[in-house]
């Protein structure tokens, strides 16, 4: 694959496998798994609990190694790259949301979204202009100064969207993004997600249960034996 063809996924899954041992028992979660997401597509991941979701995306976020198979970014294969190359990658390519917000409770909703962008290595006065930016835009402009307490948890999980696509990355993954919330604030948050998506070109996959929100997505994907398979 040549980087920087028009025609290159922002991340593509070729063949991975990945197996766990329970006990003296081998468990083949991801058996041969292929996947593109595309920059500006929204993807979901449905699938039932155990399946291997979880797993898929910390493999296309480089959170985990495969057992086989390469894991391409922009082109670009990863398997051989050292944690630092990899590392890089996660913080300028790609954004993560989980289903706990997992926010920073002794900071502001402001200082949560500027924290990745500094450790990018941003000068200050660039984090607090994006940083307001994001959450303004994501309805957030008059609660910036609060913390997490502060906030409600579709707010919340609105902040945690702002912090993973504060350094502007090509692929958003989300593990359950609206888990714990509850349907009319799901619906909020998920509407937030697919305006960022529509607004930045950026490729999103979302593991879901909601198959109502999934029906909104561009595409819907599953894992049977291991293996993605399209849906529809």
């Amino acid at each position: 694959m040549e980087q920087g063809t028009e025609d290159v996924p922002v991340i593509y899954l070729h063949e991975i496998k990945r197996q766990y041992m329970q006990g003296e028992t081998t468990l083949t979660i991801l058996n041969g798994a292929k996947l593109a997401l595309w920059a500006g597509q929204s993807v979901a991941l449905v699938a039932p609990s155990g399946a291997g979701k979880s797993t898929l995306l910390h493999i296309a976020g480089l959170l985990e190694s495969p057992d086989d198979g390469e894991v391409y970014v922009g082109g670009t294969a990863t398997s051989g790259l050292s944690d630092v190359e990899r590392t890089q990658i996660r913080r300028t390519d790609i954004g993560f949301v989980y289903q706990s917000h997992r926010l920073l409770p002794e900071f502001s909703a402001l200082e949560n979204v500027m924290l990745p962008q500094m450790i990018r290595g941003l000068r200050r006065s660039e984090t607090v202009k994006r940083a307001t930016e994001i959450l303004a835009y994501l309805g957030l402009g008059e609660r910036i100064k609060h913390r997490p307490a502060e906030l409600s948890g579709g707010e919340q999980q609105r902040v945690a969207i702002a912090r993973a696509v504060a350094n502007a990355p090509r692929a958003l993954l989300a593990d359950e993004p609206t888990g714990n919330l509850d349907p009319h604030t799901a619906d909020h948050v998920f509407g937030a997600l697919m305006q960022l998506v529509k607004a930045t070109r950026v490729a999103m996959l979302i593991a879901t249960h909601n198959m109502e929100l999934a029906g909104r997505m561009d595409r819907r994907v599953s894992l049977v034996d291991g293996e993605v398979v399209e849906l529809d």
